[in-house]
């Protein structure tokens, strides 16, 4: 006879006929079960008050969930809770896991992780990104003015579209709160690789002297694509100092320097626009950039830009 586990409305049926004054092979033979299934049911989900249904079928539930080894490990949600920590979206752990032939885990099953952590007095939920819509700028277009001898973009090599080589950056001035400070935000486009500097005005000679900075000491220089703004009125200055060919977006097309604009937003996770950028500390710069540039990226197969910009393989962290 094959056997099965028992079901709630054949736990009801044994109570019946119980109070009937069936034995356990008459049982068995009504619900079609082998005898030694009665047996171990009475023995072991019998309560102090006599055999009774629903406690009978709960006792049988416990035993089971308690059989069931749990999916993922502990050491495997130590893993993911440690890259929560570094501002690691579900998304990116997820994928890191796969490539780095970790324990498989969903981005879904992490979302459910961290809400449950939050609900439970936990802290991970502050580590997710929180996206806000970003406001057009308004204005006229005459109202920023001309760069002198600007490139636009319109002139910039179709390689640099492609992404096939490495070289190719994005620039960006951010304004803290009541135009407090500003930082230097550059991309480059193939790794995503992400450099900052906090700029000692919005004036463009400061803003050239640390573009040249940031630019200065890294491999591969080919192209810079700025903002439309007059801070990089400079780009002469910079052009000759990195051998580089300096190109300007169209006024008030944002989407032209894509990479950039995302690349500020994920900025703005560490630098609200709440945040007076000028009390901005070269420890805090040098935290973000590790943040952004050690994060693997779904659009980099789950590599980090660091590994994609220096062509080097990370060893992946253990618990």
């Amino acid at each position: 006879m094959k056997y099965h586990q028992l079901t709630r409305e054949e736990r009801y049926q044994i109570k019946v006929l119980l109070k009937t004054g069936q034995n356990q092979s008459e049982i068995a033979i009504a619900l079609g079960v082998d005898k030694s299934t009665i047996s171990r049911e009475l023995a072991r989900n019998r309560g102090q008050r006599g055999y009774r249904p629903e406690q009978a079928n709960d006792l049988a539930k416990a035993r089971c969930r308690k059989k069931i080894k749990p999916q993922i490990s502990e050491k495997t949600w130590l893993l993911v809770e440690a890259q929560l920590c570094l501002d690691w979206s579900p998304e990116q752990i997820s994928g890191w896991l796969v490539k780095n032939d970790q324990n498989r885990v969903s981005h879904e099953h992490i979302y459910q992780y961290v809400y449950a952590d939050q609900k439970n007095g936990g802290e991970l939920y502050k580590h997710l990104r929180c996206k806000q819509k970003r406001r057009k700028r308004s204005g006229k277009y005459d109202q920023r003015g001309m760069i002198p001898n600007r490139k636009s973009i319109d002139e910039r090599p179709e390689i640099v579209e492609q992404r096939q080589r490495l070289g190719d950056w994005e620039g960006d001035l951010m304004i803290g709160k009541k135009h407090q400070g500003a930082i230097l935000t550059l991309v480059e486009r193939k790794s995503r690789f992400t450099l900052i500097r906090k700029v000692e005005g919005k004036q463009a000679l400061p803003v050239a002297n640390a573009m040249i900075e940031c630019l200065s000491w890294v491999p591969a220089v080919e192209t810079i694509t700025n903002d439309n703004g007059k801070e990089f009125a400079g780009h002469k200055m910079v052009s000759a100092a990195l051998s580089a060919n300096v190109y300007f977006a169209h006024p008030y097309s944002s989407w032209e320097r894509g990479t950039n604009e995302n690349t500020n937003g994920l900025i703005r996770q560490y630098l609200p626009k709440h945040r007076d950028l000028s009390t901005l500390t070269a420890k805090e710069e040098l935290m973000i950039m590790d943040r952004l540039n050690l994060r693997p990226r779904k659009c980099l197969n789950f590599s980090t830009p660091f590994e994609v910009f220096f062509g080097l393989q990370l060893v992946a962290l253990t618990t």
